[in-house]
């Protein structure tokens, strides 16, 4: 019998230890029931999810690249960075990583008690319950007032009460991006920026941006990503060509709390070929060769 032909992969999703509805080992089943080349996991400022997904992808057979991905800021402009073929036991990865879960805790208490204020009952174990294995987020807070029929869904959560300017909306302290580039090429990996067409910017600010990145060490591009046009994806492709940068993409899957979503890519249009994969991982070994 001729194996399948391994067709699409995913270098963006999200599990039960940030946002996501997914363990680890559901996204190795899900991965490996989709025939995908392989996967990274990209928890957002976390990497707690990623020993049980090797062990999980060793058990199903799926390729997996270690990821993470990092909320940074530049002049006020959210920023998305990923990292790719990092050591996950890096101590200075760890440390930076410790630091910045210190500054996500502090937030998620300011949002609590802002949600309080507004004379809704609330205890922090509601949430612990929530979020589960992992770690504190906005999406937690949304699933309590749904749960709570204060909204009717994520969106209307995010709409009335935490997104920027609204009322249980608290600031975090910023990781400027040539930060977050660092942290991760410190632990031996790639820094990509993550999904650059939602940048809250123009389309030409956000090839500046990406300029001046990559002059702080940015080695890459997410092109392939859902929302992004056929123009955009052609633009991003042509700046990587133009500037040897390496290329992803990625579902952004976050599992059942977000519609329209699935690993490998909800329609045909949304996958991510499977050679995007291999290029990243022949990246990752040539900078390990050149670093022996």
């Amino acid at each position: 019998m001729i194996a399948p032909i391994k067709a699409f992969t995913d270098l963006h999703c999200h599990s039960t230890y940030s946002d996501g509805t997914n363990t680890p080992e559901q996204l190795a089943v899900i991965a490996k029931d989709k025939n995908l080349a392989g996967i990274a996991l990209t928890d957002h400022d976390t990497i707690e999810g990623i020993e049980p997904l090797l062990a999980a992808g060793i058990m199903h057979d799926v390729e997996i690249i270690t990821g993470v991905e990092l909320s940074a800021n530049h002049d006020e402009i959210p920023v998305h960075i990923l990292g790719y073929g990092f050591d996950h036991k890096h101590t200075g990865l760890l440390t930076n990583l410790a630091k910045i879960q210190q500054t996500r805790e502090a937030r998620n208490h300011k949002i609590f008690a802002n949600i309080k204020k507004m004379h809704i009952d609330i205890t922090w174990n509601q949430i612990k319950t929530i979020s589960g294995d992992g770690q504190v987020g906005r999406p937690h807070f949304a699933a309590f007032l749904i749960e709570q029929g204060i909204v009717a869904n994520n969106e209307e959560a995010f709409n009335i009460y935490l997104r920027k300017g609204r009322p249980a909306y608290a600031e975090r302290e910023k990781l400027p991006v040539e930060e977050a580039i660092g942290i991760i090429h410190g632990a031996g990996g790639v820094a990509v920026i993550a999904h650059p067409g939602l940048i809250p910017c123009s389309q030409g600010t956000t090839m500046q941006l990406i300029n001046t990145f990559t002059s702080m060490g940015l080695d890459g591009i997410e092109a392939y990503y859902p929302t992004h046009s056929n123009t955009i994806r052609k633009r991003l492709l042509n700046l990587c060509s133009e500037k040897d940068l390496v290329v992803t993409g990625g579902s952004d899957y976050h599992g059942g709390i977000r519609a329209n979503t699935s690993l490998g890519g909800f329609q045909k249009r949304h996958r991510i070929p499977a050679f995007i994969f291999a290029d990243l991982y022949n990246r990752l070994q040539s900078l390990k060769n050149n670093t022996l």
